[in-house]
């Protein structure tokens, strides 16, 4: 069996594997460790959930994502109803600050607009549309204001991931422009990236991560 059809049954196992979400429908192609994912579910919380699962196959380098949401058949929401349960989920949750983020919905796909002073509040507020039946899909256009002082964000960042027993200092690095942060190097794994990025995230003013570091399968 070829490296990319032992990956593509991986990914398929690995998405029967996952609770949260139908796998039935969900087509896999895999090249050179890039997996696409094709076919439909009935949620865009399924959507994310497929796109999660096929990340954590090792071997995957990338996920192409071309799953469509189809709802089941009869049964729908109006836009007006996805927007009303949209603000009032929103109004409920306290990591995200009263009135701070507008909602617009057009054909299923939901705009979260507005500006709020953490990322974790901007990702809470996408987390709670993400799940709400009928959304498609959704973008997030938040913004996160910017601080005043803006000058050891790098510092601070490299500090926190010296501080995690996840990473070997030499292989992070960190630049920063303002608020707009840079990461690069290797790790070994997916999720040791997201956890350089969340970790970046974390750092007061910033507002946008770059994320560039690369995967790298360890060694036999």
């Amino acid at each position: 069996m070829s490296l990319d059809s032992h990956l593509q049954q991986a990914v398929l196992k690995e998405l029967s594997w996952e609770p949260s979400l139908t796998a039935a429908h969900i087509g896999v192609a895999a090249d050179h460790g890039i997996v696409t994912l094709s076919g439909h579910v009935e949620s865009f919380a399924e959507k994310q959930a497929a796109e999660t699962a096929a990340r954590r196959v090792r071997g995957v380098k990338a996920v192409v994502e071309a799953l469509e949401v189809r709802l089941p058949a009869g049964i729908g929401r109006s836009d007006e109803e996805i927007a009303a349960a949209a603000i009032d989920r929103l109004a409920w949750n306290v990591a995200v600050p009263p009135d701070a983020v507008q909602v617009k919905v057009e054909q299923g796909w939901v705009t979260l607009t507005g500006a709020v002073d953490w990322y974790y509040q901007r990702d809470a507020a996408e987390q709670d549309v993400r799940r709400l039946f009928g959304v498609v899909g959704l973008s997030n256009q938040i913004a996160i204001k910017p601080k005043v002082d803006v000058s050891n964000i790098s510092d601070d960042i490299m500090h926190a991931l010296h501080r995690s027993w996840f990473f070997d200092p030499k292989t992070i690095t960190v630049s920063a422009q303002g608020g707009r942060v840079r990461l690069t190097g290797a790790v070994h794994s997916p999720h040791d990236r997201q956890v350089a990025a969340a970790t970046a995230w974390a750092a007061p003013g910033v507002t946008d991560v770059e994320n560039e570091i690369a995967i790298i399968d360890r060694e036999p």
